[in-house]
Protein backbone atom coordinates (compact mmCIF):
# COMPACT_ATOMS: atom_id res chain seq x y z
CA UNK A 1 0.00 0.00 0.00
CA UNK A 2 2.76 2.67 1.28
CA UNK A 3 6.31 2.16 2.24
CA UNK A 4 8.34 4.74 3.28
CA UNK A 5 12.13 5.14 3.87
CA UNK A 6 13.87 8.01 5.70
CA UNK A 7 17.43 7.90 4.26
CA UNK A 8 19.13 11.01 5.16
CA UNK A 9 18.99 14.57 7.10
CA UNK A 10 20.06 17.42 7.17
CA UNK A 11 18.74 19.65 10.35
CA UNK A 12 14.94 19.07 9.78
CA UNK A 13 15.20 18.67 5.75
CA UNK A 14 14.68 15.03 4.75
CA UNK A 15 15.88 12.61 2.01
CA UNK A 16 13.51 9.61 1.83
CA UNK A 17 11.77 7.27 -0.70
CA UNK A 18 8.28 6.48 -1.50
CA UNK A 19 6.81 3.50 -2.74
CA UNK A 20 3.30 3.03 -3.89
CA UNK A 21 1.58 0.43 -5.68
CA UNK A 22 2.27 2.33 -9.43
CA UNK A 23 5.95 2.77 -8.25
CA UNK A 24 8.69 4.22 -6.60
CA UNK A 25 8.81 7.97 -5.45
CA UNK A 26 11.95 9.56 -4.52
CA UNK A 27 11.27 12.52 -1.92
CA UNK A 28 11.48 15.58 -1.33
CA UNK A 29 9.09 15.81 -4.67
CA UNK A 30 7.22 18.10 -6.16
CA UNK A 31 4.02 16.52 -8.00
CA UNK A 32 2.27 18.26 -10.75
CA UNK A 33 -1.82 19.29 -10.72
CA UNK A 34 -3.78 17.30 -13.18
CA UNK A 35 -7.04 19.03 -12.44
CA UNK A 36 -9.14 17.83 -14.64
CA UNK A 37 -7.18 14.52 -15.66
CA UNK A 38 -4.50 15.97 -17.18
CA UNK A 39 -1.51 18.19 -16.79
CA UNK A 40 -2.34 21.27 -18.82
CA UNK A 41 -0.22 21.76 -22.18
CA UNK A 42 1.90 18.96 -21.55
CA UNK A 43 2.08 15.51 -22.55
CA UNK A 44 2.19 12.16 -20.43
CA UNK A 45 5.00 11.23 -22.00
CA UNK A 46 6.81 14.67 -21.49
CA UNK A 47 5.95 14.47 -17.89
CA UNK A 48 8.12 11.11 -17.36
CA UNK A 49 10.97 12.75 -19.63
CA UNK A 50 11.40 15.54 -17.00
CA UNK A 51 11.06 13.08 -14.36
CA UNK A 52 7.84 13.07 -12.71
CA UNK A 53 6.86 10.04 -11.28
CA UNK A 54 3.77 11.31 -9.16
CA UNK A 55 1.22 13.55 -10.33
CA UNK A 56 -2.45 14.78 -9.19
CA UNK A 57 -6.05 14.57 -9.99
CA UNK A 58 -9.15 17.10 -8.63
CA UNK A 59 -11.04 14.58 -6.73
CA UNK A 60 -14.42 17.45 -7.10
CA UNK A 61 -13.57 18.20 -10.71
CA UNK A 62 -13.29 14.51 -12.14
CA UNK A 63 -16.43 14.53 -9.97
CA UNK A 64 -18.08 17.01 -11.97
CA UNK A 65 -16.27 15.89 -15.60
CA UNK A 66 -16.45 13.35 -16.76
CA UNK A 67 -17.93 11.53 -14.10
CA UNK A 68 -17.65 8.43 -12.21
CA UNK A 69 -19.08 6.19 -14.75
CA UNK A 70 -16.39 7.48 -17.51
CA UNK A 71 -13.85 6.90 -15.21
CA UNK A 72 -14.87 3.49 -13.46
CA UNK A 73 -14.91 1.80 -17.02
CA UNK A 74 -11.46 2.58 -17.43
CA UNK A 75 -10.25 1.12 -13.87
CA UNK A 76 -9.57 4.08 -12.43
CA UNK A 77 -7.83 7.28 -13.40
CA UNK A 78 -4.19 5.69 -14.54
CA UNK A 79 -6.21 3.91 -16.89
CA UNK A 80 -7.73 7.14 -18.46
CA UNK A 81 -5.54 9.24 -18.71
CA UNK A 82 -2.77 6.66 -19.77
CA UNK A 83 -0.46 7.19 -16.43
CA UNK A 84 1.07 4.71 -15.42
CA UNK A 85 3.20 5.98 -12.52
CA UNK A 86 1.54 7.14 -8.85
CA UNK A 87 -1.38 10.07 -8.60
CA UNK A 88 -2.57 11.79 -5.49
CA UNK A 89 -6.51 12.97 -5.37
CA UNK A 90 -7.22 15.54 -3.20
CA UNK A 91 -10.56 15.02 -1.31
CA UNK A 92 -12.72 18.07 -2.99
CA UNK A 93 -13.03 20.36 0.16
CA UNK A 94 -10.33 23.15 -1.27
CA UNK A 95 -12.97 23.37 -4.04
CA UNK A 96 -16.03 23.34 -1.93
CA UNK A 97 -14.07 26.11 -0.18
CA UNK A 98 -13.16 28.15 -3.02
CA UNK A 99 -17.18 27.79 -4.32
CA UNK A 100 -17.90 29.89 -1.52
CA UNK A 101 -16.44 32.95 -2.47
CA UNK A 102 -15.76 35.69 -0.05
CA UNK A 103 -18.93 35.80 2.03
CA UNK A 104 -19.23 31.86 1.81
CA UNK A 105 -22.57 31.99 0.91
CA UNK A 106 -21.83 29.70 -2.02
CA UNK A 107 -22.14 26.53 -0.31
CA UNK A 108 -23.59 25.32 3.29
CA UNK A 109 -21.73 23.48 5.53
CA UNK A 110 -23.07 21.37 8.28
CA UNK A 111 -21.99 18.06 10.59
CA UNK A 112 -22.97 15.91 7.67
CA UNK A 113 -20.72 17.81 4.85
CA UNK A 114 -21.51 20.06 2.30
CA UNK A 115 -24.25 21.44 0.13
CA UNK A 116 -23.77 23.36 -2.93
CA UNK A 117 -24.30 24.49 -6.26
CA UNK A 118 -22.67 22.02 -9.53
CA UNK A 119 -20.75 25.08 -11.16
CA UNK A 120 -21.19 22.67 -14.08
CA UNK A 121 -24.75 22.50 -14.47
CA UNK A 122 -26.26 24.10 -11.55
CA UNK A 123 -27.36 20.66 -9.70
CA UNK A 124 -27.73 20.67 -6.30
CA UNK A 125 -24.73 18.33 -4.33
CA UNK A 126 -24.01 17.18 -1.49
CA UNK A 127 -20.40 16.23 -0.43
CA UNK A 128 -19.80 14.38 2.63
CA UNK A 129 -16.55 12.50 3.98
CA UNK A 130 -18.40 8.84 2.82
CA UNK A 131 -19.24 10.22 -0.91
CA UNK A 132 -15.30 11.77 -0.40
CA UNK A 133 -13.64 8.14 -0.02
CA UNK A 134 -16.40 6.91 -2.29
CA UNK A 135 -15.00 9.05 -5.45
CA UNK A 136 -11.87 8.34 -4.63
CA UNK A 137 -11.68 4.34 -4.36
CA UNK A 138 -13.23 4.61 -7.90
CA UNK A 139 -10.60 7.14 -9.17
CA UNK A 140 -8.02 4.49 -7.40
CA UNK A 141 -5.53 7.08 -7.27
CA UNK A 142 -2.54 5.75 -5.00
CA UNK A 143 -2.75 8.32 -2.16
CA UNK A 144 -6.17 9.84 -1.39
CA UNK A 145 -6.90 12.93 1.04
CA UNK A 146 -9.48 12.89 4.38
CA UNK A 147 -12.15 15.55 3.40
CA UNK A 148 -11.68 18.21 5.10
CA UNK A 149 -12.58 21.63 5.79
CA UNK A 150 -10.55 24.36 4.53
CA UNK A 151 -9.92 26.86 7.06
CA UNK A 152 -10.30 30.31 5.25
CA UNK A 153 -7.67 33.26 6.62
CA UNK A 154 -10.76 35.37 6.94
CA UNK A 155 -14.15 35.05 7.36
CA UNK A 156 -16.53 37.80 6.02
CA UNK A 157 -14.03 40.39 5.90
CA UNK A 158 -12.09 39.78 8.96
CA UNK A 159 -9.39 37.57 10.24
CA UNK A 160 -10.77 34.27 11.47
CA UNK A 161 -10.75 34.17 14.76
CA UNK A 162 -9.24 31.24 17.14
CA UNK A 163 -12.75 30.29 18.12
CA UNK A 164 -13.95 30.05 14.28
CA UNK A 165 -10.59 27.85 13.71
CA UNK A 166 -10.86 25.62 16.40
CA UNK A 167 -14.46 25.01 15.23
CA UNK A 168 -13.47 24.18 11.66
CA UNK A 169 -10.30 22.25 13.10
CA UNK A 170 -12.62 20.45 15.17
CA UNK A 171 -15.15 19.61 12.51
CA UNK A 172 -12.26 18.56 10.00
CA UNK A 173 -11.22 15.71 12.86
CA UNK A 174 -14.21 14.49 12.85
CA UNK A 175 -14.47 13.83 8.54
CA UNK A 176 -11.03 12.67 9.45
CA UNK A 177 -12.42 9.81 11.44
CA UNK A 178 -15.13 9.51 9.11
CA UNK A 179 -12.75 9.53 6.30
CA UNK A 180 -10.95 6.65 7.48
CA UNK A 181 -13.93 4.49 8.48
CA UNK A 182 -15.69 4.94 4.93
CA UNK A 183 -11.94 4.21 3.02
CA UNK A 184 -11.58 0.92 5.57
CA UNK A 185 -15.47 -0.49 4.32
CA UNK A 186 -14.67 0.49 1.09
CA UNK A 187 -11.52 -1.82 1.18
CA UNK A 188 -9.88 0.58 -1.04
CA UNK A 189 -6.58 -0.64 -1.59
CA UNK A 190 -4.43 2.40 -1.29
CA UNK A 191 -3.27 4.88 1.51
CA UNK A 192 -5.56 7.40 3.06
CA UNK A 193 -3.39 10.73 4.23
CA UNK A 194 -4.81 12.94 7.29
CA UNK A 195 -4.73 16.70 7.01
CA UNK A 196 -3.79 19.07 9.56
CA UNK A 197 -5.55 22.19 10.01
CA UNK A 198 -5.48 24.86 12.65
CA UNK A 199 -5.36 27.84 10.77
CA UNK A 200 -2.81 30.61 11.81
CA UNK A 201 -2.66 29.51 15.39
CA UNK A 202 0.26 27.01 16.26
CA UNK A 203 -1.67 25.62 19.10
CA UNK A 204 -4.47 24.37 17.06
CA UNK A 205 -2.13 23.06 14.91
CA UNK A 206 -0.72 20.79 17.68
CA UNK A 207 -3.96 19.78 18.35
CA UNK A 208 -5.13 18.49 15.01
CA UNK A 209 -1.70 17.10 14.71
CA UNK A 210 -2.01 14.87 17.98
CA UNK A 211 -5.66 13.72 17.13
CA UNK A 212 -4.62 12.54 13.87
CA UNK A 213 -1.51 11.06 14.69
CA UNK A 214 -4.20 8.70 16.80
CA UNK A 215 -5.65 7.62 13.74
CA UNK A 216 -2.06 6.26 13.22
CA UNK A 217 -2.98 7.01 9.18
CA UNK A 218 -0.14 6.21 6.41
CA UNK A 219 1.07 10.00 5.85
CA UNK A 220 -0.17 13.15 7.01
CA UNK A 221 -0.55 16.68 5.11
CA UNK A 222 -0.37 20.20 6.45
CA UNK A 223 -3.29 22.25 4.51
CA UNK A 224 -5.18 25.37 5.17
CA UNK A 225 -1.98 27.71 3.64
CA UNK A 226 -1.50 29.78 0.89
CA UNK A 227 -5.34 30.83 1.32
CA UNK A 228 -4.91 34.50 1.47
CA UNK A 229 -2.58 34.89 4.32
CA UNK A 230 0.20 36.77 4.37
CA UNK A 231 3.74 35.79 3.25
CA UNK A 232 5.11 36.34 6.69
CA UNK A 233 2.13 33.93 8.04
CA UNK A 234 2.49 31.14 5.93
CA UNK A 235 6.17 31.03 6.68
CA UNK A 236 5.63 30.88 10.28
CA UNK A 237 3.55 27.49 9.87
CA UNK A 238 5.57 26.26 7.68
CA UNK A 239 8.26 26.85 9.88
CA UNK A 240 5.70 25.17 13.14
CA UNK A 241 4.01 22.57 11.88
CA UNK A 242 6.11 20.09 9.25
CA UNK A 243 8.92 18.68 11.53
CA UNK A 244 6.28 17.98 14.43
CA UNK A 245 4.34 14.85 12.16
CA UNK A 246 5.85 11.91 12.42
CA UNK A 247 9.42 11.20 11.39
CA UNK A 248 8.64 7.74 9.78
CA UNK A 249 5.78 8.71 7.71
CA UNK A 250 5.56 11.11 4.84
CA UNK A 251 4.71 15.06 4.91
CA UNK A 252 2.85 16.38 2.79
CA UNK A 253 2.54 20.49 2.34
CA UNK A 254 -0.15 21.51 0.06
CA UNK A 255 -0.56 23.97 -2.66
CA UNK A 256 2.81 25.36 -2.34
CA UNK A 257 3.85 27.29 -3.65
CA UNK A 258 7.28 29.25 -5.08
CA UNK A 259 10.35 27.58 -5.72
CA UNK A 260 11.57 29.54 -2.77
CA UNK A 261 8.74 28.06 -0.68
CA UNK A 262 9.81 24.82 -2.08
CA UNK A 263 13.28 25.41 -0.56
CA UNK A 264 12.34 26.21 2.54
CA UNK A 265 9.54 24.08 2.98
CA UNK A 266 12.01 21.29 2.32
CA UNK A 267 14.32 23.04 5.19
CA UNK A 268 11.21 22.55 7.70
CA UNK A 269 11.15 18.76 7.21
CA UNK A 270 8.16 18.22 3.87
CA UNK A 271 8.97 15.16 1.66
CA UNK A 272 5.83 16.31 -0.75
CA UNK A 273 4.70 19.62 -2.25
CA UNK A 274 1.86 19.96 -5.24
CA UNK A 275 1.04 23.63 -7.15
CA UNK A 276 -0.67 25.03 -10.07
CA UNK A 277 2.08 27.60 -10.11
CA UNK A 278 4.45 26.26 -12.77
CA UNK A 279 1.94 25.99 -15.49
CA UNK A 280 -0.67 28.49 -14.25
CA UNK A 281 2.17 31.18 -14.58
CA UNK A 282 3.50 29.55 -17.71
CA UNK A 283 0.38 30.76 -19.57
CA UNK A 284 0.52 33.78 -18.05
CA UNK A 285 4.16 34.47 -19.74
CA UNK A 286 5.98 34.06 -16.44
CA UNK A 287 9.16 32.01 -16.44
CA UNK A 288 10.90 30.76 -13.34
CA UNK A 289 14.84 30.40 -13.97
CA UNK A 290 17.97 29.81 -11.72
CA UNK A 291 18.55 32.89 -12.09
CA UNK A 292 15.02 34.55 -11.00
CA UNK A 293 11.79 35.30 -12.92
CA UNK A 294 11.47 36.01 -16.35
CA UNK A 295 8.53 37.51 -17.89
CA UNK A 296 8.46 36.78 -21.33
CA UNK A 297 5.34 39.26 -22.55
CA UNK A 298 8.18 42.34 -21.89
CA UNK A 299 9.07 43.94 -24.73
CA UNK A 300 12.72 43.59 -24.30
CA UNK A 301 12.57 40.21 -25.27
CA UNK A 302 11.17 40.69 -28.67
CA UNK A 303 14.89 40.17 -30.23
CA UNK A 304 16.78 37.92 -27.80
CA UNK A 305 17.83 34.81 -29.18
CA UNK A 306 18.99 33.19 -26.13
CA UNK A 307 17.03 30.36 -24.47
CA UNK A 308 14.82 31.10 -21.10
CA UNK A 309 17.48 29.95 -19.17
CA UNK A 310 21.29 29.08 -20.54
CA UNK A 311 21.36 26.26 -17.64
CA UNK A 312 18.49 24.60 -18.47
CA UNK A 313 18.18 21.46 -19.79
CA UNK A 314 14.59 21.04 -20.40
CA UNK A 315 12.97 20.20 -24.02
CA UNK A 316 12.19 24.05 -24.62
CA UNK A 317 15.59 25.32 -24.05
CA UNK A 318 17.86 22.33 -24.81
CA UNK A 319 15.82 22.44 -28.61
CA UNK A 320 17.14 26.15 -29.43
CA UNK A 321 13.56 27.89 -28.59
CA UNK A 322 14.41 31.37 -28.58
CA UNK A 323 13.13 34.02 -25.91
CA UNK A 324 12.14 35.89 -28.96
CA UNK A 325 10.06 33.28 -30.08
CA UNK A 326 8.56 32.36 -27.22
CA UNK A 327 7.14 36.14 -26.96
CA UNK A 328 6.31 36.15 -31.24
CA UNK A 329 3.77 32.92 -29.75
CA UNK A 330 2.67 34.80 -26.49
CA UNK A 331 1.54 37.92 -28.18
CA UNK A 332 -0.07 36.24 -31.07
CA UNK A 333 -2.16 33.28 -28.65
CA UNK A 334 -0.36 30.47 -30.53
CA UNK A 335 -1.20 27.46 -28.01
CA UNK A 336 2.16 25.96 -28.72
CA UNK A 337 3.46 29.47 -26.51
CA UNK A 338 2.25 27.98 -23.25
CA UNK A 339 2.45 24.42 -23.77
CA UNK A 340 6.51 25.03 -24.14
CA UNK A 341 6.40 27.67 -21.13
CA UNK A 342 4.41 25.05 -19.09
CA UNK A 343 7.45 22.35 -20.28
CA UNK A 344 10.24 24.62 -19.03
CA UNK A 345 8.55 25.98 -15.53
CA UNK A 346 7.59 21.91 -14.35
CA UNK A 347 11.09 21.07 -15.67
CA UNK A 348 12.30 23.74 -13.32
CA UNK A 349 10.28 22.71 -10.47
CA UNK A 350 11.32 18.67 -11.11
CA UNK A 351 15.33 19.62 -11.25
CA UNK A 352 14.80 21.88 -8.28
CA UNK A 353 13.69 18.74 -6.26
CA UNK A 354 16.44 16.89 -8.13
CA UNK A 355 19.11 18.74 -7.01
CA UNK A 356 17.67 19.12 -3.41
CA UNK A 357 17.71 15.42 -3.06
CA UNK A 358 20.99 15.31 -4.78
CA UNK A 359 22.51 17.76 -2.17
CA UNK A 360 21.11 15.71 1.09
CA UNK A 361 22.15 12.61 -0.55
CA UNK A 362 26.34 14.26 -0.79
CA UNK A 363 25.66 16.34 2.75
CA UNK A 364 25.90 19.79 1.44
CA UNK A 365 22.23 20.87 1.08
CA UNK A 366 22.72 24.18 3.61
CA UNK A 367 25.59 25.22 1.10
CA UNK A 368 22.98 24.39 -1.79
CA UNK A 369 20.71 26.50 -0.33
CA UNK A 370 22.76 29.45 0.43
CA UNK A 371 23.93 28.90 -3.43
CA UNK A 372 19.95 28.66 -4.49
CA UNK A 373 18.98 32.03 -2.74
CA UNK A 374 22.35 34.02 -4.31
CA UNK A 375 21.40 33.00 -7.79
CA UNK A 376 17.84 33.78 -7.49
CA UNK A 377 19.47 37.36 -6.19
CA UNK A 378 21.24 37.81 -9.41
CA UNK A 379 18.32 38.40 -11.55
CA UNK A 380 17.85 37.37 -15.53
Amino acid sequence: MLTFELLRTAGHARRGRLTLNHGVVETPVFMPVGTYGTVKGVMPQSLEDMGARIILGNTFHLWMRPGLDVVRGFGGLHGFETWPHAMLTDSGGFQVWSLGGADGKGRKISEEGVRFASPVNGDKLFLTPEVSMQIQTVLNADIAMQFDECTPYQMQGQATTEAQARSSMELSLRWARRSLDEFGRLANPNALFGIVQGGMYENLREASLAALVELDLPGYAVGGVSVGEPKDEMLRIMAHTPHRLPAHKPRYLMGVGTPEDLVEGVAQGVDMFDCVMPTRNARNGHLFTRFGDLKIRNARHREDAGPIDETCRCHTCARGFSRAYLHHLDRCGEMLGPMLASIHNLHFYLNLMAEMRQALDEGRFEAWRAQFKADRARGV
